[in-house]
């Protein structure tokens, strides 16, 4: 008995009922339409004095709501509404606007029943709750007996006032039984008509795809900006604590390093951050290049206790923006790798040869051997970076060298162009 209960006046029949009403209110003007079309038809001038006339005006209403449901916001709204009140899983139905003839004409199908059932379980509601109540308190009030309330005279007998309760108590069941039964039905057929199809689920995994793509991007420009950093601000600490007697003007100068490079770095960090929550955001510091940015790398490099011999070619200025961007961070991660192994003498060619951008870092072999177990981030970050520019990347050692050795081609859509592409996916998808 509790269960039959919980099934037929239990929160979730509360909140499909909600929804049944939510339909019949929006049944309102098609049925207003519908008497429109019926009264010149019948000759009555008040069709919702016959509950007949109402019931045409009323399927002639729904054909008319079906018309209306084309309308794209329906699909959403529908939606929305059947995922909050029908208790349905949030991914059995679709979110966006209906894009194909079949799923428009599920959702018209969807919110014709929405409307019809709703309609008619309002229609009770209204007729059935004041009637069940008035039979229910006919026993405690004489007035309710009286002919002149409307009630025929029979109601004044012994045997209906007894039976009145339990009678108004029975409609107030029947209502919530139907009321639980057509709430059960929509939220069964909800997913057949309101799920996505098979277009809206190829949109749904492209959004995951360019999501994914958005944070493996910021992850590879929060380890280039500030893994490189870290990198270097250790190893001036370290020289510093160690020449802090003997030393004081060295430590003046590795002071002035950390405080240097960690304002930069929070500058970079403040533009990856700003571009993940604002897209462009407008007034963050711009992204460091080659053309701009490449001798403060090496400067601040070199105060780390690194030696670094450079070879630059002369036309940075000319490079795509895109490139000049992704070629900075690859040159970063380079010098970031080399940073581990302080002390060892590192070369760093930059040069523009045949439509091509070529870029160089090596270190002697016998103190860097690659990345270490477990780490490899960086490595994977610049084959990512050229991959999404067309270009190749090799990194291994080479005689007594460990090498980097990049070539990005400088022509092309996505870097003659610098076409523009989703926030921190800065590159040819």
């Amino acid at each position: 008995m509790t269960r039959v209960l919980g099934l037929l006046l239990g929160r979730r029949a509360r909140r499909r009922w909600v929804h049944l009403i939510l339909g019949g209110a929006l049944s309102m003007p098609y049925l207003l339409v519908g008497s429109v079309i019926v009264t010149p038809l019948s000759g009555v001038t008040d069709v919702f004095t016959s509950l007949p006339l109402q019931l045409l005006a009323f399927a002639i209403g729904l054909p008319i709501a079906a018309l209306t449901s084309l309308f794209p916001l329906t699909r959403p709204l529908e939606s929305g509404a059947a995922r909050a009140l029908c208790g349905i899983d949030g991914d059995a139905l679709a979110h966006g606007p209906a894009r194909t003839r079949a799923a428009r004409a599920r959702t018209a199908a969807w919110y014709t029943l929405h409307l019809g059932f709703g309609g008619i379980l309002s229609g009770m509601t209204l007729g059935v709750v004041p009637l069940a109540g008035t039979l229910i308190a006919l026993p405690l009030f004489a007035g309710l007996r009286d002919p002149r309330t409307g009630f025929p005279e029979s109601f004044d007998r012994p045997w209906v006032v007894a039976l009145s309760p339990p009678a108004g108590l029975a409609m107030l069941l029947l209502l919530a039984a139907c009321t639980a039964g057509c709430g059960a039905l929509l939220a069964r057929w909800a997913p057949a008509l309101l799920g996505p199809t098979p277009a809206d689920r190829l949109a749904a995994a492209e959004a995951r795809a360019a999501d994914l793509a958005v944070r493996n991007r910021l992850a590879r420009e929060l380890h280039d900006s500030v893994g490189h950093a870290l990198s270097a601000v250790t190893l001036q600490a370290s020289a510093a604590r160690r020449l802090l007697d003997s030393d004081p003007e060295f430590v003046r100068e590795a002071l002035a390093a950390i405080e240097d490079t960690t304002r930069r770095t929070v500058g970079e960090l403040d533009a990856v951050l700003g571009v993940l929550r604002d897209g462009d955001a407008p007034g963050t510091a711009p992204a460091p290049t080659l053309a701009s940015d490449l001798d403060g790398l090496l400067r601040r490099t070199r105060a780390a206790g690194q030696p670094v011999t450079a070879a630059v070619g002369p036309d940075l200025a000319a490079l795509p923006p895109l490139v000049s961007r992704e070629a900075y961070r690859i040159v970063q991660e380079g010098l970031s790798n080399a940073l581990k192994h302080a002390g060892t003498p590192v070369a760093v060619r930059v040069a523009t040869t045949g439509g091509h951008l070529e870029i160089t870092v090596e270190n002697p072999l016998g103190t860097a051997r690659g990345p270490r177990p477990g780490g490899g981030h960086g490595l994977r970050g610049v084959a990512d970076r050229v991959r999404l520019l067309g270009g190749t990347a090799e990194a291994g050692p080479s005689a007594d060298l460990w090498r980097l050795s990049v070539r990005l081609p400088l022509t092309g859509s996505a870097t003659a162009t610098g076409a523009r592409t989703p926030p921190l996916l800065k590159g040819p998808a």
